[in-house]
């Protein structure tokens, strides 16, 4: 089974790009962020007509999330628990049946945090990381493949960045975010790409600006974590870069794991 992740920076604009990588990549579960469309306006038709599933929690302009499948989903929960006056749509979740069980997979978006002095953003950043701690906590207690797919918007090692000293004051970096991160995996998540792989300069994010894709300048900030059952499981985990070099690119570039069940 191949789960991937892609932060598609805007569906409409991509939808020649994600048709594309879905017709090569053929991932059994794609995870998409910022699809910056309400449910209505997703272009759902285009990717019906390649035999996936769609599940939305979109927003107008910003944010937005959703669940590609090639088997449809038994069960789907839209937005993160823990508060209910947040309207930001940042998570879905769906439940699969698989030849040995069920695998539940969710697309999340964390917020940016930035700038970290705002006295909104950062605070709401750190917030929502407890509430997909907690949120992470409860499902683990299910002790089934579990998997939390996404664009977190955080580095978690300075061997993540090309170069610390540019990124030490961003909201993504930042101590604080790195230890609400550490949090979350010490709950007993594995992080798939480095669980298979431990090189540095391996990246899933270049800025638009300043020739970072050309220089290979890039940050590590779209991660696969996994349930103990789902990290059992776990063959193998590629990052598809050579999508960043499409016309008209999303920013990001999809994670995808393989696994056995």
């Amino acid at each position: 089974m191949k789960i991937a992740t892609w932060n598609i920076n805007g569906v409409k604009a991509r939808i020649e790009n994600l048709c594309q990588w879905l017709k090569e990549s053929a991932p059994d579960i794609a995870c998409l962020q910022e699809i910056k469309s309400v449910d209505e306006g997703f272009p759902r038709l285009e990717i019906e007509a390649l035999g996936y599933h769609v599940e939305t929690h979109g927003q107008k302009g910003f944010n937005g999330v959703a669940l590609l499948s090639k088997v449809k989903a038994d069960e789907v929960m839209r937005g993160l628990p823990g508060d209910d006056t947040d309207e930001q749509a940042r998570f879905i979740e769906g439940v699969y049946s698989t030849t040995s069980g069920v695998v539940r997979v969710a697309s999340l978006y964390l917020p940016n945090g930035n700038p970290p002095d705002d006295p909104v953003k950062y605070p709401y950043k750190l917030a929502w990381m407890e509430r997909l701690r907690q949120f992470a906590e409860a499902r683990l207690a299910f002790e089934e493949p579990f998997i939390l797919a996404g664009d977190y918007n955080v580095i978690p090692e300075p061997f993540d960045c090309h170069d610390p000293r540019v990124w030490a004051g961003d909201a993504l970096f930042l101590p604080q975010t790195r230890e609400a991160f550490r949090r979350l995996e010490n709950l007993g998540l594995t992080d798939a790409l480095r669980a298979t792989n431990d090189a540095a300069k391996v990246y899933t994010f270049w800025d638009y600006q300043a020739g970072a894709w050309q220089k290979n300048n890039g940050i590590r900030i779209d991660h696969l974590m996994l349930s103990p059952e789902a990290a059992r499981g776990l063959q193998s985990v590629a990052v598809e870069k050579h999508v960043r070099g499409w016309e008209k690119p999303s920013d990001h570039v999809p994670v995808a794991g393989y696994f056995n069940f």
